[in-house]
């Protein structure tokens, strides 16, 4: 019997027989465990219960209350929503259908079908129809030929569209009742913990995100292992309309908007305005007192400075077209970031090292072309203002400077009583390194930076591959507010290219 070694998080090892399943491994060390379990990650890799391990691995096993154990429950139910939709609705076409951070949803094309709030309670009966069924999850390797011939021959011209992007021999199907989908997972291994089930909202979302593409409908939805945390859930979205910001903006006189001027383009009231500058004032305050010099930045910039950072091939579709000027071939966009402005500055004088560290920082204002669709409130917009600095530093400095930003976030978080928050280091994907700018040794060293400067200050921050920036690794802070919703708010980037 072929043996392999299974390590799990507190550093035990046990043996098991190859081809062993995390599901099994779960059931030899607990009953309840095995009840409860829904998702695991072997080798660093999200994993389905059902998928067997042939070689020795690291294990570990994911229950509610972990993102991952969310993440494959909600994606699983995006299926389910599927699924039911599929039922309903003979000739739907699926786009899409990710788990989100509440929730899931799926983008259709409803074809003939008009979907209303009121087919909801509907689609949930179906949904919970479904899952009564205790429905396997089942995975399935597939050559490309067959998925576009299974795709096809059901005129699923979204899903075929996906499949001729991706490579051969990577191709996976996952297959409930009588739905399957073209899916990476993980999923949960069969639909019978899916107890209580939502339907939350119709949105309209353009194919691949692209306005010149067919506009199809989202449907988002939200479920849980038992109907009281659905009850509860219903509760913390009732309290979160009467905390709407952009209710609250409009009763206490802080902001508003105009189509006149534009979609997504706040205008701040003097109501507003007063706490905003008493912000900044705040926020200035603390700047000086760690040494930050006030720069101030155009509202627009050169084309070619984007094109020279690097920002224009990576975010030029995200920015408002080109300005073009009586000069040919003169172009200037509207600034959507501040970082190449600041390396001007930085550039303007000769520099010794005994002017460094040297940090600047400006009250900001870019300008992103989000989509009308994506537009809401505050919080996604065409022009905010950042609280934005940029520190030029020496190598050996990172680690120091690193440390003082972070004391200022805390400062910050203390003084505004944001004291229920997460950190995440966000490094670059090994396996996909063409996205990134840099050479290794240097990514490797603004990766140990970050790495180090949270370990010093004891601040166990988890770690993600592939949510780096281009040029370079972050520490990103979301802090939870009052019901419980996360919200970026800080970052700090380690740059060892662009300067």
């Amino acid at each position: 019997m072929d043996s392999i070694n299974i390590t799990f998080p507190d550093g035990s090892v046990k043996q098991y027989e190859k081809g062993t399943t995390p599901l099994q491994i779960a059931e030899s060390l607990s009953s309840q465990l095995a009840r409860d379990v829904l998702a695991a990650t072997v080798n660093d890799k999200e994993w389905d219960l059902a998928r067997p391990i042939d070689e020795d691995a690291t294990l570990k096993l994911h229950k509610w209350d972990d993102p991952e154990g969310k993440h494959a429950f909600w994606h699983s139910s995006a299926h389910l929503l599927a699924e039911a939709l599929q039922e309903l609705y003979p000739g739907v076409k699926f786009g899409i259908g990710p788990a989100i951070e509440n929730g899931f949803y799926y983008d259709i094309d409803p074809g003939e079908h008009q979907l209303t709030s009121a087919e909801f309670p509907k689609i949930e009966k179906k949904m919970l129809e479904l899952a009564q069924e205790k429905q396997p999850i089942v995975r399935a390797d597939i050559s490309k030929a067959d998925a576009l011939k299974m795709f096809g021959d059901r005129g699923e011209e979204y899903k075929c569209e996906l499949i001729s992007e991706l490579e051969d021999g990577h191709i996976t199907t996952y297959t409930q009742g009588s739905f399957t989908d073209l899916c990476r997972g993980p999923h949960i291994p069969n639909t019978a913990p899916i107890k209580a089930a939502k339907v939350t909202s119709l949105a309209g979302a353009f194919w691949r995100g692209d306005e010149k593409r067919k506009q199809l409908v989202r449907v988002y939805g939200i479920t849980f292992p038992k109907k009281k945390m659905l009850d509860e859930y219903l509760a913390l979205l009732e309290e979160a309309k009467k905390r709407d910001h952009r209710k609250l903006g409009k009763e206490m006189e802080l902001f508003a908007f105009s189509q006149n001027v534009g979609a997504g383009l706040p205008l701040w009231l003097p109501k507003g305005t007063a706490l905003r500058d008493r912000l900044e004032q705040f926020l200035r305050k603390i700047q000086k007192q760690y040494g930050y010099q006030q720069v101030i930045t155009p509202h627009i910039g050169n084309k070619n400075l984007y094109v020279t950072s690097g920002h224009y091939a990576k975010y030029g579709k995200d920015s408002f077209q080109p300005i073009h000027t009586p000069e040919e071939g003169e172009e200037y966009l509207l600034k959507p970031m501040n970082c190449p402005h600041h390396c001007e500055i930085f550039r303007a004088l000769p520099r010794s090292y005994r002017d460094l560290p040297l940090r600047l920082a400006e009250f900001g204002t870019v300008y992103r072309y989000e989509q009308s669709g994506e537009l809401h409130g505050l919080t996604r917009v065409r022009g905010f203002t950042q609280d934005d600095a940029h520190i030029y530093c020496a190598p050996e400095q990172i680690k120091d400077e690193f440390l003082k930003v972070m004391d200022i976030i805390f400062y910050i978080f203390k003084a505004l009583k944001f004291e229920n928050f997460e950190a995440q280091i966000s490094l670059r994907d090994p396996a996909h390194k063409e996205k990134y700018i840099g050479t290794d040794e240097n990514w490797h060293l603004a990766e140990q930076a970050i790495i180090e400067a949270c370990e010093e200050k004891g601040l166990k921050a988890r770690k993600e591959l592939g949510e780096a920036a281009f040029y370079g690794p972050k520490l990103d802070f979301m802090v939870k507010d009052a019901i419980g919703r996360r919200w970026q708010l800080g970052t700090i980037q380690v740059d060892y290219n662009l300067p």
